[in-house]
């Protein structure tokens, strides 16, 4: 259990989260060198990949440094924020992705929110720091007061932070260091986020995650 840690990305829409999971599996080594895959791969669903937004939450696993880092995207939209509530009673952490330039927006204040609400101690990345005018020291203190307006814990406010461009597959610790992958973020992920919570208990009990179903209908019933 202490190499486990179960951890949700949280964002406002097109912050970078699904990118930044992307990049995080890829790294990791979860794929063949020669393995061609989509973009956005979590996002599964027909519309998802229309649309290009996360509609429902999904969760995927990687290995770094002898841990298990499982990961969950959630919902950027407002219109499915009711996945990251569910998601929050199943996770030990946050990463709360913003923007360089947009700054914290509507759906960063829900998803902190929550997050904050359920005691979880966030990792603050701000990400797309290559982007033009990015301004990432001037976001950073407006995520501050976000944490001051929504009555954050003072463990909560101790909050750290990692600097990333999640297209150019790098983050680190200080603006000034030269990126050069994702080791910096997947360090702070296990250094500052618990491994799960076990109740001793005689009773077998267990949280879905997620649920597929898969209806399979004989030839002669399609139409």
């Amino acid at each position: 259990m202490d190499r486990i840690r179960n951890i949700a990305i949280i964002a406002h829409v097109d912050h970078g989260k699904t990118t930044l999971v992307d990049c995080l599996l890829t790294q990791s080594g979860l794929f063949r060198e020669n393995q061609e895959v989509a973009e956005r791969m979590m996002d599964s669903m027909d519309l998802e990949r229309e649309k290009g937004i996360t509609i429902r939450s999904k969760n995927a696993t990687f290995h770094y440094k002898d841990h298990q880092i499982n990961i969950v995207d959630t919902p950027g939209h407002a219109d499915f924020g009711g996945e990251v509530e569910r998601i929050m009673n199943m996770i030990d952490g946050v990463l709360l992705v913003v923007d360089s330039v947009e700054g914290p927006q509507a759906q960063t204040r829900f998803v902190l929110r929550k997050a904050l609400e359920s005691g979880a101690k966030p990792i603050v990345v701000v990400n797309k720091i290559d982007r033009e005018n990015a301004a990432p020291h001037k976001v950073l203190d407006q995520v501050f007061d976000l944490f001051l307006s929504l009555k954050a814990t003072d463990e909560q406010l101790d909050f750290p932070v990692i600097y990333a461009s999640a297209k150019a597959g790098i983050s680190k610790n200080e603006i000034e260091e030269d990126g050069t992958n994702m080791e910096p973020l997947c360090d702070a992920i296990i250094k500052h986020t618990p491994p799960p919570r076990v109740e001793d208990s005689d009773e077998f009990k267990i949280l879905i995650a997620v649920s597929y179903t898969h209806l399979t209908l004989p030839t002669s019933d399609l139409v």
